[in-house]
């Protein structure tokens, strides 16, 4: 059987870029692919195990198409982590992913100076 697959949906700016990356160094038993929302296409999402979804401020213009696709699409099966600046962004990424129904734990408020620690310890949280 093969390695268990990741996804990383982020914004593109830079402090969540660099949380990404952390997060893949810490799915090590995962294939993970990071994707721009920009970039991103629904069926991206299908055979992954678990992803991931962050940005740095509410409604960002690229997370249109996602925000839409989440909103007419069953996850229940899938793990979720979102991670996010500020309050008002988490509460945003909550929000978009509710009627997915995928199953998500608490969101990383993403710290100005931010760590493998600090996201292998919110990692061990959410699966």
């Amino acid at each position: 059987m093969g390695k268990k697959k990741a996804l990383i949906i982020t914004d593109g700016s830079r402090s969540v870029r660099t949380t990404a990356l952390l997060i893949k160094q810490a799915l090590v038993d995962y294939r993970v692919k990071i994707c721009p929302a920009k970039k991103f296409a629904g069926n991206d999402i299908l055979p992954m195990d678990i992803f991931f979804i962050g940005c740095k401020k509410p409604k960002p213009k690229t997370f249109e198409y996602l925000s839409q696709l989440l909103a007419h699409i069953n996850l229940a099966s899938r793990k979720c982590g979102l991670f996010g600046l500020n309050e008002k962004t988490v509460k945003y990424l909550t929000t978009i992913i509710a009627d997915s129904e995928a199953s998500y734990g608490e969101p990383l408020l993403i710290p100005e100076d931010i760590t493998q620690d600090t996201v292998n310890k919110w990692l061990k949280k959410i699966m």
